[in-house]
């Protein structure tokens, strides 16, 4: 379903500092552990990242698979011996304006229930449906139930197939993008406002006329938002993708501004389609699917004394050994090194692809400006393929993420069906 996935991956499977990176430093001795192989009947392909609650159970979802066909929500419960164990909590694809295909990662409130969007299903836009959004809340025994807060509709000038995950303000609202649709058909910001009888209303913030924004949102500490587009840019680059920033003003109205255009130098990435992360200092980081590495980049952006932005390429992956396309977001340790996946690239053979599986990697930043790369993890397919999503970390540094294929579980084509596995930084 995601619109955005290479054409060339896994077609059998299921179709704070200037300076450039040294050398990368590969096949590093990190650990790794495959703590979930799907198999189709417990949920197929996540395309998106975990996230933990309290008790330090893993969740997350997966794009098909399930009892309907239409993806799953599910649970990872950790057990003696260092066992995981997985129980679904949600099949879509019912039916009955019921959502399809959730490639997002989900958010918990205050309450433990669950908030997350899907690309297909919904009330309208005929069979398949523009998409959901929608909230899991837990019952007795164990049970969950499902509610759609929103359908969008793309006829109604509403967005449509929303990729990413949704956040909360303070207040309670949720906000999200969608990657197409809105007045202008390429994309929206919308919000979720709750009201009274457990109803939400939708308003969109944000119209795209050039954009498509695939990455989710963040807000600052003023309560501004910050995003990626996928194309859009300056009339040299007009499909490189932009940083943007959308402030409330004293009207309730947002406006954008426009922090980078990508594609403007010859050393600069292009195609942004993950959310970003703030340091401590204000800076902010992401990722870009193409550059002059041919493999994509990590970015950073400063602000700068007027209000403008400096960008800094912290490092260009080769296409090949240390990665390929950067499909997710980033995240920071104490020290302030970076973490992150490439869905493609790496140095082992995939089992049922001509290309590499995929990578984890680490940046570190050095006191001479440049970062250094090392590759924690290359993926070989039994132990997973294509990871699209984001890195987090437990209390201890371990780092969790999903692949999209691979693993040892039966049901999709013989490529596998996915992983969630666990990375021990060396």
């Amino acid at each position: 379903m995601r619109n955005n996935r290479p054409l060339t991956l896994f077609v059998a499977a299921f179709t704070v500092v200037f300076g450039f990176l040294t050398t990368p430093q590969l096949f590093a001795a990190s650990k790794e552990k495959v703590l979930h192989s799907f198999n189709r009947n417990d949920g197929a392909n996540p395309y998106a990242g975990l996230i933990f609650d309290a008790a330090g159970n893993l969740y997350g979802t997966s794009d098909g698979g399930g009892a309907f066909g239409g993806g799953t929500v599910f649970e990872l419960t950790s057990g003696a011996g260092g066992t995981w164990t997985e129980t679904v909590l949600y099949n879509f694809g019912a039916g009955d304006g019921d959502g399809g295909g959730p490639e997002a990662s989900l958010t918990f409130d205050a309450a433990g229930n669950l908030y997350g969007t899907t690309v297909a299903g919904g009330m309208y836009c005929g069979p398949s449906g523009c998409g959901t959004v929608f909230e899991l809340t837990p019952g007795e025994g164990g049970t969950w139930t499902e509610k759609v807060l929103h359908n969008f509709n793309v006829n109604d000038g509403d967005g449509a197939w929303p990729v990413a995950g949704v956040i909360f303000d303070a207040a309670g609202n949720l906000y999200g993008t969608t990657p197409s649709g809105g007045a202008l058909g390429r994309g929206t910001v919308f919000e979720l406002t709750p009201g009274a009888g457990g109803t939400w209303t939708e308003t969109v913030l944000f119209n795209f006329g050039a954009g498509n924004p695939q990455g989710g949102l963040i807000f600052d500490t003023a309560g501004n938002l910050y995003g990626t587009t996928d194309v859009g840019g300056t009339k040299a680059c007009p499909n490189c993708g932009t940083v943007f920033e959308l402030t409330k003003g004293t009207n309730g109205m947002w406006t954008k501004k426009v922090l980078h255009n990508f594609g403007s130098n010859g050393k600069d990435g292009r195609n942004p389609v993950a959310g970003l992360i703030f340091d401590a200092a204000g800076n902010l980081y992401g990722t870009t699917l193409q550059g002059v590495g041919g493999g994509g980049t990590v970015f950073e952006l400063s602000p700068t004394v007027g209000g403008g932005w400096k960008e800094k390429i912290l490092h260009s992956f080769d296409g090949n050994n240390d990665g390929k396309e950067p499909r997710a977001g980033l995240i920071l340790d104490a020290a302030g090194k970076l973490y992150g996946t490439t869905a493609m690239g790496g140095a082992a053979d995939c089992r049922f692809s001509d290309l590499p599986c995929g990578t984890v990697f680490r940046l570190t930043p050095g006191t001479n400006g440049e970062w250094t790369e090392k590759v924690l993890r290359s993926f070989n397919g039994s132990d997973g393929a294509g990871p699209f999503a984001g890195l987090i970390f437990d209390a201890a540094g371990n780092l969790y993420g999903t692949t999209a294929s691979g693993g040892t579980g039966s049901g999709c084509n013989g490529g596998g069906c996915g992983t969630v596995f666990e990375i021990t930084p060396n």
